[in-house]
């Protein structure tokens, strides 16, 4: 087996959504608001394998970039929301194989990225003016993730930007300001299809990954917010050809966000996370940066 082929299995974890921290993702808005967001993120640092992997000293440096839209509307007389976003990634990851160094660059789309929620407690389906009017509650509802396999792929190589899978995560959030403070927490798990295209002929699959994350935040004045993240994440072991591999997630993840609001109608948004307890996976260091525009139809 080639060198590189003993770091493949960290690009695809480095990528996984579940990396990510997204404070307010349950906060309402009015009908008929419309959101176009350009994102770039920064992900450096080290990569837990396999221990079965005989390499060492892997250390993954990916830049992806994003453009997504979303927009909230009523259903059933419920505040509902649908987005969609599209990455483009370059990675370059480096490793110690047999004393021997091995690297790896890719570029290329990842795969698309879908998401509806559901208001189902509090925030009713409201309209700019309505929604001035009242003040914050409490809500809660469900949402669905959705990750296509439309990311560049090639069965050949080890290495992928794409996943040649679905991948689905339905989950529970809620919402519970409480004056200028505001609490979020949320539970869910993803579920994986199988890559029967792995390496040409082989099946790569993956038992569900759950995660949990809590949010507390301080809303400074409408647009200006500063949250705290905290995230976990447990499960998700694959295999190849039913082969079970030995990297079960038991990870967490501690950030900051930050936005800040640049007109009535563009804002930008700050993140920063690092993994506090990683036993396999990227160890990494994720900054990212939004830039925000909104309007009403």
């Amino acid at each position: 087996m080639r060198a590189a082929a003993l770091i493949a299995a960290v690009l695809l974890p480095a990528m996984a959504p579940a990396q990510e921290l997204e404070p307010r993702a349950y906060t309402n808005a009015p009908v008929g608001m419309n959101f176009l967001v350009a994102g770039y993120s920064r992900i450096t640092g080290p990569v837990l394998l396999d221990p079965s992997i005989t390499a060492t000293d892997v250390n993954a440096r990916i830049n992806a970039y994003s453009l997504g839209y979303a927009r909230y509307f009523g259903l059933l007389g419920r505040s509902a929301n649908v987005s969609i976003g599209v990455p483009y990634v370059e990675a370059d990851l480096h490793g110690q194989v047999m004393d021997a160094g091995a690297d790896v660059h890719r570029s290329g789309f990842g795969d698309l990225r879908l998401r509806g929620a559901v208001n189902l407690i509090g925030h009713p389906a409201r309209t700019p003016a309505e929604f001035r009017r009242h003040a914050d509650e409490f809500s809660a509802g469900l949402s669905l993730g959705v990750i296509a396999p439309t990311g560049e792929y090639d069965a050949s190589r080890f290495i992928n930007i794409g996943t040649h899978r679905w991948a689905f995560k339905p989950e529970v959030g809620f919402s519970y300001p409480i004056g200028n403070w505001f609490t979020e927490a949320s539970a869910g798990a993803w579920f994986f299809t199988d890559n029967d295209n792995y390496l040409g002929s082989h099946r790569r699959s993956q038992e569900p990954l759950a995660l949990y994350q809590l949010h507390v935040g301080y809303d400074f004045r409408p647009g200006l917010w500063l949250a705290v993240d905290y995230g976990w994440y447990i499960g998700g072991r694959t295999a190849v050809d039913g082969v079970a591999n030995d990297d079960a997630q038991r990870n967490s993840r501690a950030g900051l966000a930050l936005s800040l609001p640049l007109s009535s109608a563009w804002s930008t948004k700050l993140a920063w996370s690092k993994g506090t307890a990683v036993r396999v996976g990227g160890d990494f260091e994720m900054f990212s940066i939004a830039l925000q525009y909104r309007w009403f139809d």
